[in-house]
């Protein structure tokens, strides 16, 4: 009974890509202009160079940023299974937390987290 139920799934999800390419190939609107190539942003052409040098600053909040967003990431899993590990588990996530809290005082130290 399972085998049926997978092909019949597996089949409508087929026949509904298809349907559905095939209608939006049908239906959708066509118009050809020379604009649709070209890169703009906003609709407003570009003047000058369009290479900017951005400052680092910028990059570096960025990796701050998602550095310390995956690590807290980790703390989801430890506190679904934290009453089963124990106190060992308690001093490991600990440990961790300091670790980051570390890294946050040295980036804070280092002017990292200042916008100028």
């Amino acid at each position: 009974m399972n085998e049926g139920f997978l092909l019949t799934a597996l089949a409508t999800a087929v026949v509904l890509v298809v349907a559905g390419s095939v209608i939006a190939l049908i239906v959708a609107p066509r118009t050809k202009n020379e604009q649709k190539g070209e890169p703009y942003e906003c609709g407003v052409l570009t003047r000058g160079g369009t290479w900017m040098p951005f400052r680092v600053g910028y990059y570096l909040f960025a990796i701050l940023f998602l550095m310390f967003d995956v690590e807290t990431i980790y703390l989801f899993p430890w506190a679904v299974v934290m009453k089963g590990m124990g106190m060992q588990g308690l001093i490991v996530v600990g440990l961790f937390i300091v670790i980051l809290a570390l890294g946050l005082a040295y980036a804070w130290k280092k002017g990292a987290l200042e916008w100028k």
